[in-house]
């Protein structure tokens, strides 16, 4: 098979792994069928064992993750539809922000302080906690690798939804915007999905606290770079 064909078949298969594990996820809401791990996981699976070397693989899925930049770009839409739920609750929502991104980069760097990580690694975690299209964009700042990056806020926001409810009912957190902000601000895409199963107002929250700690992690990158 030519790498033309080759390559065709890989865009096919990424698309088809996605559709078939949303599918799945909204007949059965079990974690393991969302699309964040099953996606991947088929794809990865596919790739190993039929050795699809990645060049052929990248020669058109490099596509998909160009959708990002304007896929940051529609972020605009959910907080002009939401500004209402931003006017009643701006202090919540702007110190959840600046708490989430604070502790993300914190945490990331205390990983790094207590570990010796190659270069490459430590620099793509620090902005583990935000979602790809801003992670990608901030982790210029401190040298990491994009395609690093993103597998990595890939297994924050996996973490995020997997842990999240034994926290609540541990930590007996029973707020509708404390659950939202938390998963938004910690778990990006994931929580904000995760939140979305928990109820419609924790979801746009989340929704509104990712978009937001992401924009200030893109303004606020050469600043944490410098410190660290």
């Amino acid at each position: 098979m030519g790498g033309s064909s080759l390559g065709l078949m890989c865009l096919l298969l990424t698309l088809a792994g996605y559709y078939i594990s949303k599918q799945l996820y909204l007949r059965q809401q079990r974690i393991w069928f969302a699309p964040i791990i099953m996606a991947p996981t088929l794809i990865l699976l596919t790739v190993v064992i039929f050795k699809i070397p990645l060049e052929d693989y990248f020669q058109f899925t490099h596509w998909l993750p160009a959708l990002l930049a304007p896929a940051t770009i529609a972020f605009a839409v959910p907080i002009y539809r939401e500004r209402a739920l931003i006017k009643r609750y701006p202090l919540t929502i702007s110190v959840g922000v600046l708490v989430g991104l604070c502790l993300g980069v914190g945490s990331s760097w205390m990983i790094l302080h207590f570990t010796h990580m190659p270069a490459e690694l430590s620099k793509s975690l620090i902005v583990r906690s935000v979602s790809t299209p801003f992670a990608i964009e901030a982790t210029r700042a401190f040298g990491g690798i994009p395609e690093l990056t993103a597998m990595l806020v890939l297994l924050t926001g996996i973490m995020g939804m997997l842990i999240c409810e034994p926290l609540f009912k541990a930590a007996r957190i029973q707020s509708s915007l404390a659950k939202g902000i938390s998963l938004g601000a910690s778990a990006h895409g994931a929580g904000a999905a995760k939140a979305n199963q928990i109820g419609r107002e924790e979801g746009v929250i989340a929704s509104l606290t990712m978009i937001f700690t992401g924009i200030a992690m893109v303004i606020t990158a050469p600043v944490f770079a410098l410190l660290f």
